[in-house]
């Protein structure tokens, strides 16, 4: 790339404010029969009625989920209950098979590790990225590159980063690094494998261009919430689209999370709902923008499960509606599932969690494991 273009670029991809929010004419747009490249884009908490509140709020703004030419529904269930955790959920995505809660990629009943859809990917020559609105050992995030048996084993979750070469991640975390309890620095570790390591929330001084891995932590702990303001992930998300496709030329995954949406419904906190939907609407469409572009893309967008009961309630005006939370923590409820791109059709109906992980491998063709 000439060096004259680089900063017009830095400020295309690193801008999050506002855009107008314009159709994308999904129907009328021809892609390859197999996608080169899949992005995973999970809603944390997430399910039908939180889209729908979300369309509502959003108004003549249009929400980007009404335009999804295929949806399905998974039953979210973990191996030992009927409502799942994160860390199980994630792992069910990643690894096609059910754990019991807490668990990080590894499975009942002797806790042996699972190979995740990244760790495939990336042993095929895929290139591989993350970015998330929580930190990089926290459950989802963790499923799909860590083996631990306990989601709260943070900095042991931290120390398998450097087990599996993950192009980018974006993301909080950078204490269980560089200020951990061990004294080891893995940010000193990163750096010798390779990665380029910066902090905050720019997106100067990345290797852009696709020449070497980088963790960009914006948060020392967690990141701050979309309704104080935080508004990186739809911006990172089209970044590392563009970084990954120059990083192999065989495609690329990416797993993007938003990851607050849990957090905001454990706190029944409509306000801040509010703003950590429309924040991963946003993303999605930046997802979406990109694959329509690109073509070889298949983009699938879902929840790990739903939570907070949360009920749309009617209230004195036909327009407007109460969000009203059941419980402050996750349910049993079914959870849909958007697709879009080559083999996006393999996403209708309803189907476990775990066939995520095996429609991913269908539509990317391949072998058997």
């Amino acid at each position: 790339m000439r060096l004259y273009l680089l900063p017009v670029l830095l400020f295309l991809t690193a801008c999050t404010v506002a855009r107008k929010q314009e159709k994308i004419d999904l129907q009328a747009i021809k892609f390859e029969n197999r996608p080169k490249n899949i992005i995973l884009l999970i809603g944390d908490g997430m399910a039908l009625a939180h889209v729908s509140a979300n369309v509502y709020w959003r108004g003549n703004n249009k929400s980007i989920f009404e335009e999804f030419p295929f949806i399905g529904f998974h039953k979210s269930l973990s191996f030992d209950d009927l409502v799942t955790d994160s860390a199980a959920g994630a792992t069910a995505f990643a690894c096609g098979h059910k754990t019991t809660n807490a668990a990080i990629g590894v499975l009942p009943p002797d806790n042996q590790p699972c190979t995740t859809i990244l760790e495939e990917m990336d042993g095929l020559g895929w290139a591989t990225g993350m970015v998330v609105t929580c930190s990089a050992p926290h459950a989802t995030p963790a499923s799909f590159i860590a083996h631990r048996e306990m989601r709260a084993q943070t900095e042991e979750i931290a120390l398998d980063y450097l087990k599996t070469p993950l192009d980018c991640f974006i993301g909080g975390g950078e204490q269980y690094f560089d200020a951990r309890g061990d004294k080891i620095n893995l940010v000193d570790s990163l750096r010798d494998k390779g990665y380029i390591i910066r902090r905050g929330l720019s997106f100067n001084k990345l290797p852009l261009d696709g020449s070497a891995p980088f963790m960009l932590f914006t948060d020392l702990r967690e990141p701050g919430t979309a309704s104080a303001g935080r508004n990186y992930l739809p911006g990172a998300t089209t970044l590392a689209c563009e970084y990954l496709k120059k990083r192999s030329e065989k495609g690329f995954f990416l797993m993007v999370e938003g990851s607050q949406i849990d957090w905001a419904c454990h706190a029944n906190d409509r306000t801040w709902l509010k703003a950590e939907m429309n924040d991963f609407d946003d993303t999605v469409r930046r997802a979406l923008e990109f694959a329509a572009q690109d073509r070889s893309t298949l983009v699938i967008v879902t929840g790990d499960h739903e939570c907070g009961g949360l009920a749309l309630n009617k209230t004195d005006s036909k327009n407007d509606f109460k969000g009203t939370f059941v419980v402050r923590m996750h349910t049993g409820a079914l959870v849909p599932v958007y697709a879009y791109g080559p083999q996006a059709h393999l996403f209708s109906g309803i189907y476990d969690n775990t066939d995520i992980y095996y429609k991913m491998r269908a539509a990317l063709n391949l072998p058997s494991n």
